[in-house]
C-alpha cells in the first residue's frame, strides 16, 4: 500500500467501520484510543505503534509487526493475532479475551494484568514475557494446556 499522510491516516479512522488496512504501514504513529474494532490489518506495519487503550475488538492484526508497540489498556478482545510480531510490545492491562495468538511471537513483551480468558495461544513464543497478574484462566496455553489462574506478584 503507499504511503499514506497523517491526514489521510486520520480521514480513514473517522470513516465508518470496519475499516480494510490490509499491509498498511502505521508505524510509529500515535492512535491512541482510536477505534479499530473489527478493522482488518492483516499484514500491516504497526511496528512502535501507540495503539493505548484503543478499540481493536474483532480485529484481525494476522501476521501484523506490533514490535516495540504500545498497546497499553487496549481492547483485543475476539482479535486475530495469528502469526502476529509483538517482540517487546507492551500490552500492560490489556483486554485480550477469547483472542487467537496462535504462533505469535512475544519475546520479552510485557503482559502485566493483561487479561487472557479463553485466549489461544498454541504454539506461540513467550520467551521472556512479564505476565504478573495476568490471567490466563481458560486459555489455551503454548503447550496445548489450559490455563488456570492468574499469574502471582513477585514477592
Amino acid at each position: 500500500m503507499a504511503e499514506l499522510t497523517r491526514w489521510q491516516i486520520l480521514d480513514l479512522l473517522n470513516r465508518p467501520g470496519p475499516l480494510w488496512l490490509t499491509g498498511i504501514d502505521l508505524s510509529g504513529i500515535d492512535l491512541t484510543r482510536a477505534n479499530l474494532e473489527r478493522a482488518n490489518l492483516e499484514g500491516a506495519n504497526l511496528t512502535g505503534t501507540t495503539l493505548a487503550r484503543a478499540n481493536l475488538q474483532g480485529a484481525n492484526l494476522e501476521g501484523a509487526n506490533l514490535t516495540n508497540a504500545n498497546l497499553g489498556g487496549a481492547n483485543l478482545t475476539r482479535a486475530n493475532l495469528f502469526g502476529a510480531k509483538l517482540t517487546r510490545a507492551n500490552l500492560f492491562g490489556t483486554k485480550l479475551e477469547g483472542a487467537s495468538l496462535l504462533r505469535a511471537v512475544m519475546v520479552d513483551a510485557n503482559l502485566t494484568k493483561a487479561n487472557l480468558y479463553g485466549a489461544n495461544l498454541r504454539n506461540a513464543d513467550l520467551t521472556g514475557v512479564q505476565l504478573t497478574e495476568a490471567n490466563l484462566r481458560a486459555a489455551t496455553l503454548p503447550d496445548g494446556s489450559i490455563g488456570r489462574t492468574t499469574q502471582p506478584r513477585p514477592k
